[in-house]
């Protein structure tokens, strides 16, 4: 059997992802999870997508570079996936080494293979932002479907590709400037001139590799309506640079190196392999899974939007590539194309679609703050994927479907099967009976758990979902129609039999939902002190043997029942957008300002704009020392001394996030504005008073200490000098009760 290498769409990194965006990556680590059970050499790949302007434009609203910005979202997006327990073999990065040299190779082969044309075009400007304008920060009406809020380079209502100039009454999304066209030259891949070789190969690929519906339909679309030249470079300055004379102000537009991520971050996998001393040239490994199309399959995960990218685009890069004469010696020519793709329809949110620019739905940091564990989220999201259609995530069918399935159906048989060993048998599987195990109820087990195993080769989560519940409802119905309890006093032999039977169709069950639940399947694995993945794998079910004859077994309940009165909390918690949220709730039960000394001042080692900076944040209120680290870009503005001993406000209740290496447990707050083109910076004062004092908006009382926050929760709340007076939401900022005030910058925002 070919190994098979799976991806899932690489989420960007400027925001938090929501449900509707880990449907992808849980649905392939899901896929990944079955192959390696199935003893298939596999790997799991996917990764942070930091190029293009919307890092550029969020890192500068926070006043950041853009290397920082992505260093703390692949942080944050890492410790979701880790929370939601992904078994990535790498979660890496497109900002890396090996993603330049990757896509600089692919474009020098497309440019020699005659692939790739010039053009000098017209392109929006914004004269108030000065600056080009990505076709995503232009919005407008859709010249197809009427949509009034259709961004330039596709309209999310209808799922047309657009050029902004398609648009109609165009506005920079930034400032709500009309933009105007402006000459500007960029460079094209010619998809007409690869359109037969494309064609060719999606007929071959689309039907060997059973692709979802909506991904045959919509390429067909896209063919049918005619391929046309597609830009591949853009005027940023976050992105890889061109490798050609006269474009060395110019990048790589993310369309384009984004999907070689998957290859890049390969690559930075074999890497690490080969400063492990494993391989020679991390080339290599790159090669062994993307250059290996006679034994390598690859499995992509994506939604429905992004189909295009995965089916016509990507693959024309390296069908355009595949011919040309190799740049670099180390990577090889023949590529390994797309074999199977899973495009999931859209997973909405109560009344509306979730959306991460809107702040619709439920992200991945809520799901982590409800309490609610991993494997439970986990299930609904399976039980509940948009596999042919669209869903919907309601919080009235999460409690129904956790309660009744999850719960009153396998954690049911589970607990009841156990906990009657416990009883009866003193925790050890019964022994006699053997002879009495039902043929046709085992081949009845065995065809199901077939048909399951086939559904997951085609990568039918949901359907093959399903059917374990329904091989557990089965079980189910055999306990109760077999009634053990009674088969106890009038016939116990037959009693055992059926105790063992259901004793390993729990342990089947527990590799059946490894892929989907790995926690809630590993915990029952150990109830027969067996261990998945050692010494138990997709091989072993169907049979009743196993069992080590001397297995203590134990029982724990697997899932805690969702009560109403806890959803209808979620539910109210979670309505409206993340800023309609924010605002029902107050500045003070939100966002923790304190008063802190600063005692040490260094300059970072490996960032020349950055202090490490050591603060003292408690003893003046509480008497205990309180001290902590941060990092601050203050070196353009202050000198150490100038910062030395001085009391300033900091965001206490920020999550840490590593800047350039060094945990920061903070933000120092400073207000910031321009003045005939100057750049100024000024730090808030907190005067004398004592550390650990907090900053509360006029006439709000201290809240109970809040809770950790995230750095978008923070900007959710913003914090403005207005003449010279330090507010948020119209309000001054007091300390102990006197408003807090700049002294050299009157208006501007502060952060």
């Amino acid at each position: 059997m070919k190994r098979r290498l799976v991806t899932s769409a690489l989420p960007y990194v400027n925001n938090v992802p929501h449900l509707g965006n880990l449907i992808q990556v849980l649905s392939a680590d899901a896929f990944a999870r079955f192959c390696r059970l199935r003893g298939i050499e596999t790997l799991y790949i996917c990764g942070t997508d930091e190029y293009g302007t919307a890092t550029e434009n969020r890192a500068a609203e926070e006043g950041l570079s853009p290397r920082e910005l992505c260093d703390r979202y692949h942080a944050i997006h890492a410790d979701i996936y880790r929370w939601f327990n992904i078994a990535f073999d790498k979660f890496g990065r497109t900002s890396t080494p090996i993603q330049t040299e990757v896509t600089q190779d692919i474009f020098t082969k497309l440019d020699k293979a005659g692939f790739v044309s010039e053009k000098t075009i017209e392109q929006f400007h914004c004269a108030k932002c000065e600056r080009f304008l990505a076709d995503r920060y232009i919005r407008g009406n859709c010249p197809h479907c009427g949509s009034m809020d259709a961004r330039g380079d596709q309209c999310e209502a209808c799922g047309k590709l657009l050029d902004p100039t398609d648009l109609k009454e165009p506005q920079c999304s930034a400032c709500g400037n009309t933009p105007a066209l402006k000459e500007t030259k960029h460079l094209y891949i010619d998809l007409p001139q690869i359109k037969d070789k494309l064609e060719a190969w999606i007929k071959v690929a689309s039907e060997k590799g059973f692709w979802a519906n909506n991904a045959i339909q919509m390429t067909k679309s896209w063919i049918r309506d005619g391929l046309k030249e597609r830009a591949i470079t853009r005027d940023l300055k976050w992105g890889i640079p061109v490798p050609r004379p006269g474009y060395e102000n110019k990048v790589f537009y993310v369309w384009f190196d984004a999907p070689i991520g998957y290859i890049s971050i390969t690559g930075c996998l074999g890497e690490e392999i080969e400063k492990a001393g494993k391989i020679s040239d991390w080339r290599d490994f790159l090669n062994y899974w993307w250059k290996s199309p006679n034994e390598t399959e690859l499995f992509q995960f994506i939604g429905k939007d992004n189909i295009p990218f995965h089916t016509v685009i990507f693959p024309s890069s390296l069908l355009g590539s595949a011919g040309a004469s190799t740049v670099n010696a180390g990577i090889a020519d023949d590529w390994t194309m797309l074999h199977h793709m899973s495009s999931t329809e859209y997973l909405n949110y109560e009344s509306g679609k979730f959306s991460k620019s809107r702040g619709i739905g439920v992200f991945g940091t809520d799901a982590k703050e409800t309490g609610i564990p991993a494997d439970v989220w986990r299930f609904y999201m399976f039980y509940n994927r948009p596999e042919k259609s669209d869903a919907l995530f309601t919080w009235k069918d999460f409690q129904e479907k956790v309660n009744s399935e999850l719960i009153g159906n396998l954690g049911n048989l589970v607990n009841r099967t156990v906990s009657f060993v416990n009883r009866y048998y003193n925790g050890k599987l019964p022994e006699g009976g053997q002879s009495l195990t039902d043929p046709a109820f085992w081949a009845e087990v065995t065809r199901r758990e077939e048909a399951i195993a086939e559904k997951l080769d085609r990568a039918e989560l949901r359907d093959a979902f399903r059917d374990i519940f329904e091989l557990s409802s089965f079980a189910n119905k055999y306990f109760q129609d077999s009634e053990p309890w009674r088969l106890r006093n009038d016939d116990p032999e037959k009693a055992e039999a059926v105790i063992r039977d259901l004793s390993y169709i729990v342990r089947d069950l527990s590799v059946l939902i490894e892929p989907y639940m790995p926690q809630a399947a590993a915990k029952t694995a150990s109830f027969f002190g067996l261990k998945l993945g050692e010494g138990l794998c997709w091989k072993d079910i169907g049979t009743p043997e196993g069992i080590p004859a001397d297995a203590r077994i134990t029982s724990e309940v697997l899932f805690a029942k969702l009560e109403s009165e806890q959803i209808d909390a979620l539910r109210e918690r979670y309505s409206g957008s993340q800023q309609e949220r924010a605002e029902k709730a107050t500045f003070a039960s939100v966002i923790d300002l304190r008063v802190a000394k600063i005692e040490k001042v260094e300059r970072h080692p490996k960032a020349d704009k950055l202090y490490i900076i050591g603060l003292e944040a408690g003893e003046g209120v509480t008497g205990n020392r309180d001290e902590r680290t941060i990092v601050s870009g203050l070196v353009s503005f202050y000198t150490e001394e100038e910062l030395l001993g001085k009391k300033i406000i900091v965001a206490y209740n920020l999550k840490p996030a590593k800047l350039r290496g060094i945990e920061s447990r903070g933000m120092l707050l400073a207000a910031g504005d321009n003045e005939d083109g100057a750049e100024r910076c000024e730090v808030l004062d907190a005067g004398d008073a004592p550390t650990g004092t907090r900053l509360l908006p006029e006439g709000e009382e201290a809240s109970p200490e809040p809770a950790e926050i995230d750095i978008d929760t923070f900007f959710s709340y913003p914090i403005l000098a207005k003449d010279f007076a330090v507010q948020s939401c119209g309000k001054n900022l007091c300390l102990n009760g006197k408003p807090v005030r700049t002294s050299i910058i009157p208006e501007g925002e502060i952060h």
